[in-house]
């Protein structure tokens, strides 16, 4: 972590030159008057309601002043942005923040032509339009700014990182990447390719098209047996990406379904008016050619949970580092999905390392969950274990269209939805849900045992949030009715699972709010189908060591720098991800800084007076850590995740901003 002294130093504006250990892992001290006076305002201050939602941290780790390390904050007419409104005059933060600051769009104009980039003649060069990139190759090499890895501020260790160089020998983005100086001439700002000839030796030169000549591309021989040095293409190991074909018939609303939507069923007679009509799926979709549906065992397993924004692929690929064994793809929705909006289906690609996976769907109509799973069952580029139904999201936009939360109170729908799916689907599907609209009536137990009397075949597991639509996120879950929800299915019927979720923040929660409810389920000799897995929502991105902590059966007192090397994975993933040209930077680093307005929540274990950090506890103001890199971790303030974010992906704009994209009360 040598190549981190200088960076750090900078950015910290540290005076500590000790030459016997790490710079980042550097010890802060504080002035002594300040320490002095934290430590007498900690045993002289009065207790007061608010101790109970803090974070008891040692009193030497607290600070009366924002410690020299860190951004200092600028006074504010606004504080923060109230606008002069008092405390109690202010709404409270909740939902997303719909305004907040975004990356400025890149010109046409500044992009280079794939084509060009590729060796290849443009096909729209000659077209009346013309093509809308550039493509002279040297005037971009002249504007060409430096590699994100080198300049003043540059982040050192990404030098020669780049990831599809280092992984295909070819680097699809060509004189647009930004660490692209292996695999640039830069005297005519041509893409380079790595390649390994017929006798083994590897060889770096011009790429060859992947459309050869005129004369190559007549021959068959030439089309279906590529040279060697063919252009790979990017994400070659990602899994379920959809296909062209089927995007355009999305997109054209030309593909063969045989749902039907339900504005399009013929309404019955007159007479047949006040007769119950049958689910609109059930009697338009047939099913599929039976297979072995092969139903997913949860029990003593970790499952991340799907979590918005942040639950990417490569945060998934981190948790799967640490131990995760179940993973599921952001929330995706149907109307979107079906329309073939790319940004869309991109939630639902896999990477091989995620062994059992999951996608996860909201929709407020049966036929929109059957005609997803006929796109799902008929695309052999898909390959999922489970289909999450969402009977959980709180956010208004989604609720509004009967979908989320919203769907727990129209059975009908939510078992015409089943029935459709699954008579396609040949894989579970699971139902994920709230205690109910608000905590004063719930309603899940009623849901669940209705659900289990319909006797549908493949409904995989319940999942059960311990709070209420309208609580969203606040207060604590409640596991006393998680417990009695795990105890209220009919013996009648075949058991289905129930998973509890809310609030696991450690081994001691997993232990107290799982394994001992559990057990407490089956005391009786009665129906107990509550069962022992850890599904891991907020916990997993603000500890996401988390699952080797219960796995282990320990807290883990992981080091600044351990941490840092967390995040430098999760660049390496996103550029992977996402792109190394300006572009996939700018949403590397947007993704990372969401990321760590999460991280910052957590709290060392040296640090602690009592340990476990609770999940409804919050740090303290002025924190100071072991180490300067410490300190930056665990600041609340933007400006020192940008700091950290330009150590991992080198300097940012003058004009650069960030603002979370969900909101909290405790958080600026």
């Amino acid at each position: 972590h040598s190549i981190f002294f200088k960076s750090m130093r900078r950015l910290c504006g540290s005076a500590h030159t000790t030459e016997s250990m790490s710079s980042v892992e550097a010890p802060v001290t504080a002035p002594e008057a300040d320490a002095t006076t934290a430590a007498a305002s900690t045993t002289e201050r009065k207790p007061s309601p608010q101790d109970s939602f803090t974070v008891q941290v040692k009193s030497e780790f607290v600070l009366n002043e924002r410690p020299s390390c860190l951004v200092q904050e600028q006074p504010s007419s606004d504080n923060g942005g109230d606008n002069g409104t008092s405390k109690d005059d202010r709404k409270p933060n909740r939902g997303q923040n719909k305004k907040r600051p975004r990356d400025s769009k890149i010109a046409h104009a500044d992009k280079a032509c794939l084509a060009v980039v590729r060796g290849e003649q443009c096909p729209f060069e000659k077209s009346d339009k013309g093509c809308r990139y550039n493509h002279d190759l040297k005037e971009m090499l002249a504007n060409r700014p430096v590699d994100i890895s080198k300049g003043e501020g540059g982040a050192d260790w990404l030098k020669g990182q780049c990831p599809f160089w280092k992984k295909n020998g070819y680097c699809q983005f060509g004189i647009m990447c930004r660490l692209g100086e292996d695999h640039i001439n830069m005297g005519t700002g041509q893409n380079l390719c790595r390649t390994i000839d017929e006798s083994g030796n590897e060889i770096i030169g011009l790429p060859k098209p992947v459309v050869q000549s005129a004369e190559a591309s007549s021959s068959s021989e030439a089309a279906e047996k590529p040279k060697p040095g063919t252009v790979l293409k990017h994400q070659m190991d990602i899994k379920n990406v959809l296909s062209k074909e089927t995007t355009n018939l999305l997109r054209k609303n030309k593909y063969p379904f045989v749902c039907k939507r339900h504005f399009e069923i013929k309404k019955g007679s007159k007479d047949n008016k006040d007769q119950a009509a049958p689910p609109v799926v059930t009697s338009t979709t047939p099913a599929l050619p039976a297979k072995e549906r092969k139903l997913i065992d949860f029990r003593d397993k970790v499952y991340i949970a799907p979590l918005t924004t942040v639950g990417n692929l490569p945060f998934r690929r981190i948790m799967k580092h640490y131990g995760a064994d179940i993973t599921c793809g952001e929330m995706a929705l149907c109307e979107q999905l079906l329309k073939g909006q790319p940004s869309e289906w991109a939630l639902l690609k896999r990477h091989p390392s995620e062994d059992c996976f999951g996608v996860q769907i909201a929709a407020g109509h049966a036929d929109q969950f059957t005609r997803l799973a006929e796109v799902l069952a008929n695309e052999e580029s898909i390959e999922v274990d489970f289909l999450d139904m969402n009977l959980g999201c709180p956010l208004d936009l989604v609720c509004n269209k009967g979908a989320g939360a919203c769907l727990m109170l129209r059975e009908k729908k939510l078992r015409a939805s089943l029935e459709g799916m699954l008579k396609v689907l040949n894989c579970p599907v699971t139902v994920k849900m709230r205690t109910g609209w608000n905590d004063k009536e719930p309603i899940a137990h009623h849901l669940q045992r209705n659900i289990q009397k319909w006797n549908i075949d493949g409904v995989g597991a319940f999942m059960l949030h311990g709070r209420s639509r309208l609580q969203r996120y606040s207060r604590s879950a409640n596991w006393d009715y998680i417990t009695e929800v795990g105890c209220s299915q009919s013996s009648e019927f075949i058991n289905i699972p129930l998973i509890g979720n809310g609030d696991i923040f450690s081994y001691s929660d997993y232990e107290e709010k799982i394994l001992k409810n559990v057990e407490k389920c089956g005391e009786d000799g009665g129906v107990n189908n509550l069962i022992p897995c850890a599904m891991l929502g907020r916990g997993a991105l603000i500890k996401p060591w988390l699952p080797t902590e219960i796995k282990e059966r320990r807290d883990w007192d992981i080091s600044a720098t351990e941490r840092l090397d967390m995040l430098k994975d999760f660049t390496k993933f996103g550029l992977e991800q996402w792109g190394s040209d300006q572009q996939g930077v700018n949403r590397t680093r947007r993704f990372l800084l969401e990321w760590l307005s999460f991280l910052h929540r957590y709290v060392p274990v040296g640090m602690l007076e009592v340990v476990p950090q609770q999940m409804n506890q919050r740090p303290p103001n002025d924190l100071c850590g072991r180490s300067d890199l410490e300190t930056i971790m665990l600041s609340k303030n933007c400006a020192d995740w940008i700091k950290l974010s330009e150590m991992l992906l080198g300097k940012v704009p003058d004009d650069f901003q960030f603002e979370p994209k969900h909101k909290a009360n405790s958080y600026k």
